[in-house]
C-alpha cells in the first residue's frame, strides 16, 4: 500500500516536472514572449492583491488608511507591470547580474586567501572567479542570453529530477517493505 502511494506520488512529481522542462524549452526558444507572459501574470497578480487590499478596506469596521495605500500601490504596479513587460526582464536582468558579479568577486577574495595559505589552486579558482565576474556582467548586458540560461538550469534539474524519480521508481521494492 505505501509502495502504490509512492509510486503514484512520484508520477505526480514526473508529470510536474515535465511540465517545468516544457516552460524551460519555452523559454530557452522564446525567452520574450515567456517573459511578456510571465510579466502579464504578475501583473495580474498585483492588481488582483490590490483589488483584496481595497475590499479589506471597505468592508473593515474601521477604516485603516495603510489598506487603501497598499491597493492603491498594488494596483499601480500591477498595471505597469502589465503595460510594460520589460521593466520585469531589466529587473530580473539586474538582479541576477549583481548577484553573480557579487558571486565572483567572493570567489576571488577566497581565492586571494587560498594563495596565502601556499594552496596550489589559487590560480585556478583566480580565473574561475573572473570567468564568473564576466559572466554576471554578460547577464546585465544580454537580456536574452541570461532568461536562455535560466531556462538552460531549470531544464536541467527538470530533467534530473524526472531521471530520479523513475530510477526510485525501478527501485521501490529495494527499499519498502509491506
Amino acid at each position: 500500500m505505501f509502495e502504490k502511494f509512492l509510486k503514484r506520488s512520484n508520477w505526480t512529481d514526473i508529470t510536474i516536472s515535465v511540465v517545468f522542462a516544457l516552460l524551460a524549452l519555452l523559454l530557452i526558444i522564446k525567452p520574450d514572449e515567456m517573459m511578456s507572459v510571465v510579466s502579464i501574470l504578475l501583473g495580474a497578480v498585483f492588481i488582483i492583491m490590490g483589488f483584496l487590499r481595497l475590499v479589506d478596506y471597505f468592508t473593515s469596521g474601521e477604516k485603516e488608511d495603510y489598506l487603501l495605500t497598499f491597493a492603491l500601490i498594488f494596483m499601480v504596479i500591477g498595471a505597469i507591470v502589465m503595460l510594460r513587460p520589460q521593466i520585469v526582464s531589466n529587473l530580473f536582468n539586474i538582479v541576477l547580474g549583481i548577484w553573480i558579479i557579487a558571486s565572483g568577486i567572493k570567489n576571488f577574495q577566497t581565492s586571494l586567501v587560498w594563495k596565502e595559505v601556499k594552496s596550489s589552486y589559487w590560480t585556478l579558482a583566480i580565473l574561475f572567479s573572473m570567468i564568473i565576474i564576466i559572466a554576471g556582467i554578460v547577464i546585465l548586458i544580454n537580456t536574452t542570453l541570461a532568461l536562455k540560461i535560466v531556462g538552460i538550469i531549470i531544464l536541467v534539474y527538470a530533467l534530473l529530477d524526472i531521471l530520479t524519480r523513475l530510477i526510485f521508481m525501478k527501485k521501490i521494492k529495494n527499499y519498502v517493505k509491506d
